[in-house]
Order: structure tokens, then C-alpha cells, then sequence
């Protein structure tokens, strides 16, 4: 067969698979060939560019840059969001936190979710559609209650998960940073506060967003941290916090006091979660957000095109 009957099969082939909709057994009948021979031209034509296929999601997605970053860090998922040319984090935020609550919703019964809280997890409660996850239970993967009342409520994540689910939120009613490790220590033998974070172990599905070493991050602006302590923790290398344990452009603890002193899910247990998704939005989550990557804490991200970009750059692969 020379080369221009073959490709003449070729499309013969398509023709009927994808326009026709005829099943690989009935087209190879009808051409006279075998399955085999069938679905080997099939691939051919796919090789060659005779076919190409095009995802065109409705929901604004860029399904390509989401293919590469999958394969460049081994991830489960990928929901990258177009930024056209939108700088505003906050609007971006939005975009992102819609596209987190929609791929939440997509995965279907889930019964038991962990998640954090924060600007970035508030934003993902408060667009989760009615009954995403019917009766869902969400535990809080790490402590909440804060030493200083922010402007805006950001630590009441898991209710708001819960609440639009019709299901119960299993909180851990502890600050997230205490002022001497021993009181952790004492905590975490509590019966209580045990039974909560056993729960988060056992989760599943976990959802968290990242945060950033800056004066206006909410650890700081909770009171969990001083602007002092953010400083010496940027100086160490911290590029952000996860869960409330800062980390640095690899994902390894910074500040072994600090970390001693912190009460929620221990990040080793992100690598063993069938889904551990992690949400960031904005350059200025770029950096945790690599970090978490390099240290294998997700594998789904949900993002903005822009982070997406960043976080497939050559230079960023060591």
C-alpha cells in the first residue's frame, strides 16, 4: 500500500469513528480490515495530524497548560484558569475559587473532606453550589481560633463547607500556633483534639489554599504570628505557610520551634491522600505554591494560568 492509500484509510477510518460514530468493530468490517489494523490506523492519523482533537471546556479552562502541568509534576489533576489580562488577585481569586468549587462538586460522594481555612478555602466555601456532597462530614485540618478578629472572617471554612452540603463540620477549636510547645503537646493528648486529627488523617480528599510570608497574611493578621517573626521566618527562607506550618522553595519546615508549636495535619500525611488539592491564585502564591509541588503536598492544583506558566519554567526544575 503506498503512502496515499494509506493515508486515504487513514481518514476513512476517522470519517466513520469520530463523525459517523460507527464502533471500531463495525467500521474495521466494513473496510475490511481487522480491529487491530483499524485502531493502529487510527492512531496514525492522530500521530500525523489528520486528526486533531480539541478540548473546549464551557467553564473558562485552558486545558493544554493544565496536560503539561500534569505531566511535568506528576499530578492527578490540573484546573488551570485563563487570566485575560485580569491583575486584580482578588477578582483572580474568584475565578480561581469558582473553578475549585466546581471541580469539588465534580468529584462526586465523598463522605469525609479535610480542609483548612483562610481567605483562599473562604473564598472555594462560598461557591460551592447547594448540596455539592449531600451530608457530607468535613473536618478542619488545622486550628482556627484566633487570638485576633480580622477584618474579614476567613477561619469558618469548614461550617461554611458543611453548611452548603446539608452535612456536620468537625472542628479542632485550638489557636494553630501556641506560645510553647509543651501546651501543644498537652493538647494533642487531649481525647478530643486526638480524635480530630485522627480524623484528618483519615480523610481522603483534603483541600487547602497557601499562604504567603507577608504582614498581611492572615497567620499575622490572626495574631498567630508577629510581623517580627515573619521577618526572621522570610530570612530563614520561608516562602510561605501550608496548613500553618511554613515552609521553604523545597517544602521543608523552616522554623522547628515554630513547627513545634503548631497544632493541625503534619504535611507528610498530603502525600498520602488520594486527593490532596491545593488552590492558589495570584504571583504572589507562586513561590509556596512551587514549593508544594517540589515536595509532592498536592496532587491537584487548582490555579490561574499566569501561577501555571511560573510553575512550568525550565529554571524553576531544580
Amino acid at each position: 500500500m503506498s503512502g496515499e492509500q494509506r493515508e486515504l484509510l487513514m481518514i476513512q477510518v476517522a470519517k466513520r469513528y469520530y463523525e459517523l460514530d460507527m464502533t471500531m468493530g463495525d467500521l474495521a468490517k466494513e473496510l475490511n480490515l481487522t480491529r487491530w489494523q483499524a485502531s493502529r490506523l487510527l492512531s496514525e492519523a492522530r500521530e500525523a495530524g489528520i486528526v486533531r482533537i480539541e478540548i473546549v471546556p464551557r467553564a473558562p479552562r485552558s486545558p493544554d497548560i493544565e496536560s503539561r502541568l500534569q505531566r511535568r509534576w506528576n499530578l492527578k489533576e490540573a484546573v488551570v484558569v485563563p487570566n485575560n489580562g485580569e491583575e486584580d488577585e482578588g477578582l483572580l481569586l474568584d475565578a480561581v475559587a469558582q473553578a475549585a468549587a466546581r471541580m469539588l462538586a465534580g468529584l462526586g460522594k465523598v463522605p469525609l473532606i479535610g480542609v483548612s481555612w483562610g481567605r483562599t478555602m473562604s473564598a472555594v466555601a462560598h461557591r460551592l453550589p447547594p448540596f455539592w456532597n449531600e451530608g457530607v462530614e468535613v473536618v478542619l485540618l488545622n486550628g482556627a481560633m484566633n487570638i485576633r478578629s480580622p477584618s474579614v472572617r476567613t477561619n469558618n471554612t469548614a461550617e461554611l463547607f458543611a453548611r452548603s452540603a446539608n452535612g456536620t463540620a468537625t472542628l479542632l477549636p485550638v489557636p494553630a500556633i501556641l506560645g510553647h510547645a509543651a501546651t501543644r503537646v498537652a493538647l494533642e493528648q487531649d481525647p478530643t483534639i486526638a480524635s480530630v486529627l485522627e480524623l484528618a488523617r483519615q480523610a481522603p480528599v483534603i483541600c487547602f489554599g497557601m499562604g504567603t510570608i507577608s504582614p498581611d497574611s492572615v497567620l499575622v493578621q490572626s495574631g498567630f504570628v508577629t510581623e517580627a517573626e515573619t521577618a526572621a521566618l522570610k530570612a530563614k527562607g520561608a516562602v510561605g505557610d501550608i496548613l500553618s506550618r511554613y515552609i521553604d522553595a523545597y517544602g521543608n519546615i523552616v522554623d522547628a520551634d515554630i513547627d513545634a508549636r503548631t497544632i493541625g495535619l503534619d504535611l507528610r500525611y498530603c502525600r498520602e491522600r488520594k486527593f490532596s488539592i491545593g488552590v492558589a491564585a495570584g504571583k504572589s502564591k507562586q513561590p509556596v505554591t512551587l514549593a508544594c509541588l517540589r515536595a509532592g503536598y498536592v496532587n491537584v492544583l487548582v490555579t490561574d494560568e499566569e501561577t501555571a506558566r511560573f510553575l512550568l519554567d525550565e529554571s524553576h526544575h531544580g
